[in-house]
């Protein structure tokens, strides 16, 4: 079992994340890289009652029967703390897990969703094997992109990496944020030669910004600025939470796929998506996001209620794979019926 020192450097926590009247020390507790030696892995879910009324965890249902799960079954009084406990088995041999829990709880109108990741290999792996992908500076990363949870307008997310030291001696990690809703910390800091920080990255919602954005953090070690950063990628929509949803925008499309039919490669191709609002209120398209760069978009103005709008596109084939090809767009919008809606342009390029 990994116990001491080998537990804190595989375990790295989520921040509290608030949930009505509830609030969780941590939603994904990732037990990092374990061995399929180390047998059954635990951890601990700690929920507080901050509302004025007790509450009652009703049913903590887990993905499968590889994750076992108790709880504290009376009423939590206000102030006090229930924990849930879970043991992944990890009897499924070396493989990634990503195992669920659903938490439903008095007086919360939706269950709360706790995660238990983790990498199991067949033997144990050195740093340098696990975290010698992407080196900055002392600092070794498993990747250099990372993505949050979905960002609800008024609201913070964060996730959670972790780096290893790679050098031979304690060295400090810092950050240099390139953008001010992004903020960083670091625990140990410094961190020991051969050790693992944990380093909690928290995106803070701004309502200029919808859609898809990625934050950018550049590490310093060693007091030198790293020639790249840690980016940040994360998905914002509207927070309805309060709102009048009878006074509000019903977006209907006719057709969610556009089909170009066959093209050359090399040729422009142009169309459009029709836009209908069924609604009460103006429906506002905040940002329409592009998963190709081939794909340009251009949106009109608000919708108004029994209006009817356009989204026009520009796709340049000359840089898309031969064959069929399907590109996604992603609208944001301020409807809370239809909060993220997706289209499609597809075709053949030959």
């Amino acid at each position: 079992m990994i116990t001491g020192l080998l537990a804190l450097l595989f375990t790295f926590l989520a921040a509290a994340s608030q949930f009505g009247s509830v609030k969780f020390d941590k939603t994904v507790h990732d037990f990092g890289d374990v061995s399929v030696t180390d047998g059954p892995l635990s951890c601990t879910f700690t929920m507080t009652n901050t509302g004025n009324e007790p509450v009652t965890i009703l049913e903590v249902a887990a993905t499968c029967g590889c994750t076992g799960v108790t709880w504290k079954r009376e009423a939590i009084q206000p102030g006090e703390t229930a924990s849930i406990n879970a043991t992944y088995k990890n009897q499924d041999g070396p493989t990634p897990f990503d195992k669920t829990l659903t938490v439903y709880i008095s007086g919360i109108k939706r269950p709360v969703i706790l995660r238990l990741r983790g990498v199991v290999h067949e033997k144990k792996k050195s740093l340098s094997q696990l975290y010698g992908k992407h080196r900055l500076g002392d600092f070794g990363f498993k990747a250099l992109e990372y993505k949050t949870e979905t960002l609800l307008q008024g609201n913070s997310v964060s996730t959670v990496v972790k780096a290893a030291n790679l050098g031979e001696k304690p060295s400090s990690l810092s950050f240099i944020s390139e953008n001010e809703e992004l903020s960083v910390s670091v625990t140990p800091n410094p961190v020991p030669a051969g050790g693992v920080a944990t380093i909690v990255f928290t995106v803070t919602s701004s309502p200029l910004l919808y859609g898809w954005n990625t934050y950018t953090a550049v590490p310093v070690t060693g007091g030198r600025k790293a020639e790249s950063g840690i980016g940040i990628k994360c998905f914002t929509r509207e927070n309805f939470a309060g709102k009048d949803s009878d006074s509000a925008p019903q977006p209907v499309f006719t057709t969610s796929t556009w089909d170009f039919g066959k093209v050359a490669a090399g040729k422009t191709v142009r169309g459009s998506f029709r836009i209908g609002n069924d609604g009460n209120a103006p429906l506002k398209i905040y940002k329409a996001d592009s998963e190709s760069s081939s794909l340009i978009i251009e949106l009109s103005g608000d919708i108004g209620p029994g209006e009817s709008g356009r989204l026009d596109f520009e796709l340049e084939t000359s840089e898309l794979a031969r064959g069929e090809n399907v590109i996604m767009i992603t609208l944001t919008t301020n409807a809370p019926s239809r909060p993220v809606i997706n289209l499609f342009v597809a075709g053949v390029i030959f």
